[in-house]
């Protein structure tokens, strides 16, 4: 005889209470945080949230949650494997079993005409108490190229010291990259590349291209937008999804994860983020196109 294990039941007017609450205590934005969990509240009432399904409760929710202002880090996740309890461990757990099929998400390391080397990371900036060691062998293997395509069109996020250790391989000293603002305005941590790398560094003078597509999020963008910002690299490909808020997840529901944004990114160069208008890119085109585009003009620049 077959097992078969039951999914919980939902108890969608006590996920919704609890939603109100989590979001009214640690959205960054306090005066939103307020409208938002009276609007969820308001609605749960209406019968708004008569959902059959956890994955249809988390679509509702999620459409309500970003009806304010658009910060599109506020979601309701639904996780179709039931994820663990504790507070961040349901998105380490999603994140681990795509760590763990796309080749330590690095999953293009090449070298192309004319010295150009293209490197993918995708699909995640995965924690760097995973990733250092693959991206350090990755980055070290471009470091001789004439010049690098950094490939971050599938690319959907992670963890921004990841982005710092990323951004010392492609600089030559010390950098502040950015700054993360609580939810009282103060400064909650910064992030500045590390004085020293595992393996070969690419440099801070030699071309270097990002490509980019509607797709590319949060600490993708960042990468991104830090290099960008530096004078560091061209932008190639489509302007971003728009996410800046780096967020904290709670298990609500064994397969539901709300998320929600708890500080605000300040670039040390522009003094704002990419929140909302995502990176724009230097050089604007399809994603399907930028390889190309930023194959072009770097064999236009080793002319």
């Amino acid at each position: 005889m077959t097992s078969t294990t039951v999914p919980p039941a939902l108890d969608t007017t006590a996920v919704v209470e609890s939603i109100a609450d989590l979001v009214r205590e640690n959205y960054v934005f306090p005066d939103a945080a307020g409208q938002l969990a009276a609007l969820l509240r308001r609605r749960s009432v209406e019968g708004a949230y008569r959902a059959e399904s956890a994955d249809e409760l988390a679509e509702a929710v999620t459409t309500d949650l970003r009806s304010v202002n658009g910060d599109l880090h506020l979601a309701l996740k639904h996780h179709a494997v039931p994820v663990p309890p504790d507070k961040g461990e349901a998105a380490l757990a999603a994140m681990r079993r795509e760590f763990d099929t796309s080749l330590n998400g690095v999953p293009r390391v090449e070298l192309l005409d004319h010295g150009v080397a293209v490197l993918e990371i995708a699909p995640k900036m995965f924690p760097l108490d995973w990733a250092a060691q693959p991206l350090a062998a990755a980055l070290s293997l471009v470091a001789p190229a004439r010049a690098l395509i950094l490939d971050l069109r599938r690319n959907t996020g992670g963890d921004p010291n990841t982005v710092a250790f990323v951004c010392g391989y492609l600089l030559d000293r010390r950098t502040h990259l950015n700054t993360l603002l609580s939810r009282q305005g103060e400064v909650a941590e910064q992030f500045w590349t590390p004085p020293f790398v595992p393996g070969a560094r690419f440099g801070g003078s030699k071309p270097l291209w990002v490509l980019t597509s509607a797709n590319t999020f949060s600490a993708a963008e960042e990468l991104a937008y830090d290099l960008q910002q530096l004078g560091r690299a061209e932008i190639v490909g489509e302007a971003t999804r728009g996410g800046a808020h780096p967020r904290e997840g709670w298990t609500v529901h064994p397969n539901l994860e709300l998320s929600v944004p708890v500080a605000r990114a300040v670039n040390p160069v522009s003094g704002t983020n990419w929140e909302g208008t995502g990176v724009r890119p230097d050089v604007p085109c399809d994603a399907e196109a930028a390889l190309d585009r930023a194959l072009s003009l770097a064999a236009t620049r080793s002319a």
